[in-house]
């Protein structure tokens, strides 16, 4: 698709949808950032360690969580930086703790053919997984970190 249809599709859409994409986009930046400091110092921006959140949300919560992964998703596709599986599950956390939706991020690991430790991250959000469910059956848990409400 040439640059000026994207434009004009882009321009087209709603205002909710717009404004959707550019939070998705500026959340893959700041997830891309999060993946470049020590992992350690990190982890306190992601929640609770080894502790999940619910399996159970409203319906309206979880048509949320489905339009924050579907504009995740598309704007990973349009990111000059690496938009992969630990920058598209902090993305989607952020994104649904800043409208008060609980979620939990999950960390796996396996070996791949050639038996090298390879990782994987998935967000879940009540029993919708917001991003790479995907790949996620493949990976054993290894770390979960878990953003609940704010009392």
């Amino acid at each position: 698709m040439k640059s000026s249809k994207k434009i004009h599709t882009f321009l087209s859409i709603k205002w909710s949808t717009k404004r959707l994409l550019i939070e998705a986009l500026f959340f893959l930046a700041f997830g891309r950032i999060f993946k470049m400091i020590p992992f350690v110092k990190g982890t306190r921006l992601l929640g609770k360690h080894m502790e999940e959140t619910a399996y159970s949300i409203s319906t309206l919560n979880t048509a949320t969580a489905k339009n924050i992964s579907n504009a995740i998703h598309i704007m990973s596709r349009y990111t000059f930086w690496e938009s992969q599986c630990l920058v598209k599950a902090v993305a989607g956390m952020k994104m649904l703790e800043r409208r008060g939706i609980e979620s939990t991020l999950y960390l796996g690991t396996t070996k791949n053919q050639q038996g090298e430790l390879i990782a994987h991250a998935w967000l879940r959000s009540g029993s919708y997984y917001v991003t790479g469910a995907e790949e996620m059956a493949k990976f054993i848990v290894v770390g979960t970190f878990a953003k609940t409400k704010k009392a």
